[in-house]
């Protein structure tokens, strides 16, 4: 399900804090029992031609017909920039890790239908062979669902634009759009497996449909979606311990997810999968965040004795996360089991642990001044060309990026009112709307506020704006299928739904951001800005660039751009208080930095050698 530490870790020195020092012994520790075996069964495998991969016979895994435990973490390849690959995959196998283990997002990899891309950050192929020079094995997750606290737990928002769509089951919109994602995938992964001389062990078929379990044939038929590609290796599912009642697949080994070891759990995996190997897939080693909550910590000596138990117990393990990372741009999911409502989860999808083997230098750079900014209104003529609508279409069905919809970012809503009164959203806002007459704001609509009274104004007509932000879609549970975000229903004004938008897509991809940068519009901050906008600054590196933070303490919520990447979301009420700049995505000289703010700047931007992740609470 869940998990995350460490986008930034802190270094190995003489001033270890108790919890470094506890994972530090926690890592050297387990390193020390199983190193020798695991280095020595490594080259083995190496100098012998190979004729065996991993293998689930009996009650111990075996590679190469020889024992074998894995040893394992996760990794995520989109969370990580590229240029930190190798440096986190270090870090893993000086902890004396053997396996790597990674999801694969489908909604990064094609986000509009038919259209992939395996470049870059996403070069999965490219992660793999590193693994494989680095000597990790590799168990793959390739979804298509991955949960992962990813927004539809990686599923594509363009699936939604089928009213009917019924998600993670055999529906043939759905089923269609899984195999030809497949195809493409597939061609890349099979070349990478072991039996073909690559680094990859086991792959697993989709991930805790257990917890979710709406149609008995779609297991078999995403087994089959590996099988009939060319997948040959090792097969696993993975679910917690209710979720194993129903996520198994035949002929795939089942593997456990928890964070507290109960025997009784393992009890119940050996009963219903005798003489096999025990994996806890995803032990889980830190808890999500989400914006108004504490953050939650897991503590180095509560880990240890869980830890040395699932060990003594001869099982293998998998750490989620090893290494975290960061939501970066719009792609932090959405929690909302036993809750009214969802709650969005912030941009971070980590917490701090030592840095090994080595560390990166950080930089806490001199303040940087606004010089500039740019009306939100002013921005519209950088938008894709508006939509007339009689009523409110949600994000996912306008007709923008060639008919795919709108997948992340903000949607204004525009309309004409001819008197005051008050506006009832219907619960029919996803997520969250900013509100304004003429340009005026008069207050937010969310799950919890769903009235507001307009002001009286003028007579005669004026302009009703509804600025609406997708937080974050939910990506664990059984509400997949309604995720649609934007205005998803009627508004109503004094009882009467509101007719006629005008309907502007403000998604803030690339090409906008850099619209934006390159026009003639911006405003000297000697006049004084209007809200929501996006202000300006330049941010000077006079040597090689470092690893930054940044921090804006009198801004209240917004999105940040550096040369033209998005950095995440920031929200003043925590409990995250600092976004992640990795210096790869800086350059020397001049950086340009955008952020968009919805309400208020004291027209500075902080830097901060390390991060914040706001109030702490223990993991309970």
């Amino acid at each position: 399900m869940v998990l995350l530490p460490m986008e930034s870790v802190s270094r190995v020195g003489l001033r270890l804090t108790l919890k470094q020092r506890y994972f530090l012994l926690l890592c050297f520790a387990v390193g020390a029992i199983i190193a020798y075996q695991f280095t020595r069964n490594r080259l083995e495998v190496e100098r012998m031609s190979r004729v065996e991969g991993l293998r689930a016979n009996s009650s111990q895994f075996t590679l190469e017909r020889k024992p074998f435990h894995i040893l394992g973490g996760s990794i995520h390849y989109f969370r990580v920039p590229r240029g930190y690959w190798e440096d986190r995959l270090l870090k893993m196998k000086a902890c004396g890790l053997n396996t790597l283990t990674t999801y694969v997002p489908w909604n990064l990899h094609e986000p509009e239908r038919g259209v992939f891309n395996f470049e870059d950050q996403l070069d999965l192929e490219a992660y793999l062979r590193l693994a494989a020079s680095l000597g990790l094995w590799v168990i793959l997750r390739p979804g298509p669902y991955i949960c992962a606290e990813w927004d539809l737990g990686g599923l594509p928002s363009w699936l939604l634009r089928d009213q009917n769509m019924k998600l993670r089951t055999t529906y043939p919109g759905f089923t269609a759009a899984v195999n030809s994602f497949f195809n493409q995938l597939m061609k890349k992964v099979v070349p990478h497996q072991y039996s073909k001389g690559g680094p990859i062990i086991a792959v697993q078929v989709e991930n805790e449909y257990g917890s979710f379990a709406k149609d008995e044939d779609y297991m078999p038929f995403m087994k089959e979606a590996l099988l009939s590609r060319g997948i040959t290796e090792l097969l696993l599912t993975s679910d917690n311990r209710e979720g194993l009642k129903r996520g198994g697949v035949k002929g795939a080994l089942e593997t456990i997810n928890f964070q507290k070891l109960n025997p009784n759990d393992i009890k119940y995996l050996d009963g219903i999968q005798p003489n096999k190997p025990k994996l806890v897939m995803e032990y889980w080693s830190g808890w999500f965040d989400l914006w108004g909550d504490l953050h939650h910590v897991y503590t180095a000596e509560d880990m240890i004795p869980v830890v040395t138990e699932i060990l003594k117990l001869d099982m293998s393990i998998n750490l989620y996360m090893f290494h975290g990372g960061t939501n970066f741009g719009f792609m932090s999911g959405a929690f909302a089991v036993g809750i009214p409502a969802p709650k969005p989860m912030v941009t971070s999808y980590a917490q701090p642990l030592p840095e090994l083997p080595s560390h990166q230098e950080r930089r806490a750079y001199q303040p940087v001044v606004i010089h500039q900014h740019l009306s939100l209104w002013d921005s519209l003529h950088f938008t894709d060309k508006p939509l007339k609508s009689e009523r409110p279409v949600n994000m996912e069905n306008l007709p923008v990026n060639n008919n795919n919809g709108q997948s992340y970012g903000y949607t204004l809503y525009e309309t004409t009112i001819t008197s005051e009164g008050t506006l009832n959203s219907k619960n029919n806002i996803r997520d969250r709307a900013l509100v304004f007459v003429d340009k005026h704001f008069v207050g937010v609509l969310d799950y919890k506020t769903q009235e507001l009274a307009l002001p009286d104004g003028k007579k005669g007509k004026r302009t009703l704006s509804l600025l609406v932000e997708n937080c974050g879609r939910v990506n664990y549970g059984k509400t997949l299928d309604d995720q649609r975000k934007g205005l998803v229903g009627d508004i109503e004004l004094n009882k009467r739904p509101l007719r006629d938008f005008i309907i502007c897509s403000l998604d803030m991809k690339p090409g906008f951001v850099n619209r934006l940068e390159s026009s003639g519009h911006w405003m000297s901050m000697r006049q004084r800005p209007s809200f929501p906008g996006f202000f300006q600054a330049r941010l000077y590196v006079n040597s090689f660039p470092k690893d930054t933070f940044i921090k804006l303490p009198g801004w209240s919520k917004g999105v940040v751009f550096i040369n033209g990447k998005n950095l995440g979301r920031y929200w003043s009420i925590g409990p995250q208080q600092t976004l992640y700049v990795p210096g790869p995505w800086l350059h020397k000289g001049d950086n340009e930095v955008i952020v968009f703010e919805e309400q208020e700047t004291d027209g500075k931007i902080q830097f901060a050698s390390s991060p914040d992740y706001g109030m702490t609470v223990d993991v309970q």
